[in-house]
């Protein structure tokens, strides 16, 4: 009997642990909305044809709703504020344990970050609900700043433990369940901020992209070819921060090497339809809802046109399931 007292109160210590783990954690859930998006996509259905990955850039101007609708295409956006290549790298990883797509399409943005974009905050938004797996692991030890300590990913109570003071009715909230902010991991925003003007373009030290974005890049590269994957590369539209005609050109090159399909959106902003006055929520850096439907719009185009993918409005079964998000979709559009 008195290993059974001492096993309860092992159990119960855990349990304890555990719970208060919880209830420090940010919940993302009404607040840094960001946060929720990596944990969103274990929820979905694994059907997708095209797996888009990247930061900010596409997880704010790609709505794969807007692709099923106009072409029955079905897409996941796996990105997130600041994503670096290496951490697309892992998403896609992780991702290929769940489902293999025809079609990867990775922004090219984040090619041209450097260490110094590296930050605890954006990390936390990005790791803190993914599943555990060797994959997680990976991406938090290439992910880490020099402040950082991997036991406090581990166990969140070490970074989180000022929180005691700071709980909010959030933390209740969202205690057993969370708050999912995304559409296939598209994140809607209404607001309207007009582009005015632009700082002027800086002079870098250097415009070479860094050796290990590109060895990362070919690791992707060498992970969608393991698995007969189509790499597509794309550069979302946007005014700033400048996309200069030397990072054009290297990707260009690599593409070219690589026999990839390279679309520069940023080129195409007229025959898109955007309007930098009523299409961007920040000053033209990103595309808000209205610009983001007409890329969608546009992409979705050409993804039918150059590519063997499925028509799933004709898919009863998957049909079904999009019908309601799509519904959903309109619903929150509308608010």
């Amino acid at each position: 009997m008195k290993w059974i007292r001492s096993l309860l109160i092992i159990l119960l210590t855990l349990i304890i642990f555990v719970g208060l783990n919880r209830l420090v954690s940010p919940k993302y859930g009404d607040s840094l909305v960001e946060g929720s998006m990596t944990a969103a996509y274990y929820e979905e259905e694994k059907n997708h044809e095209i797996i888009f990955l990247g930061d900010c850039e596409v997880y704010a101007n790609i709505s794969p709703m807007v692709l099923y609708e106009e072409e029955g295409i079905t897409a996941y956006v796996r990105g997130n504020s600041q994503q670096l290549i290496h951490q697309s790298y892992y998403l896609l990883e992780e991702t290929l344990k769940y489902e293999i797509p025809k079609i990867v399409v990775f922004n090219v943005n984040s090619l041209r970050y450097g260490e110094e974009e590296k930050s605890e905050g954006y990390n936390r938004l990005m790791i803190d609900q993914m599943k555990w797996s060797k994959e997680k692991i990976d991406l938090i030890k290439a992910s880490m700043t020099k402040e950082e300590n991997f036991w406090s990913y581990v166990f969140p109570i070490l970074r989180y433990h000022s929180r005691f003071s700071k709980l909010s009715e959030e933390d209740f909230k969202y205690f057993f369940i969370d708050n999912r902010n995304t559409f296939n991991g598209f994140l809607i925003n209404k607001e309207i901020r007009p582009a005015g003007s632009l700082p002027t373009k800086k002079i870098l030290p250097t415009y070479e992209f860094s050796k290990e974005n590109m060895d990362y890049l070919e690791k992707i590269y060498e992970l969608c070819r393991e698995h007969n994957i189509k790499l597509v590369l794309m550069k979302a539209p946007s005014l700033y921060p400048y996309w200069y005609d030397e990072y054009e050109s290297q990707v260009v090159e690599y593409a070219k090497s690589h026999d990839l399909d390279y679309y520069n959106f940023t080129k195409v902003t007229e025959e898109i339809g955007l309007d930098y006055e009523t299409d961007t929520y920040d000053g033209g850096l990103h595309l808000n809802l209205y610009g983001a439907t007409k890329l969608s719009k546009y992409f979705a185009k050409i993804l039918k046109e150059n590519y063997a993918l499925t028509d799933y409005r004709l898919d009863k079964k998957v049909n079904e399931v999009y019908n309601k998000k799509v519904l959903e979709y309109k619903k929150k559009v509308e608010e």
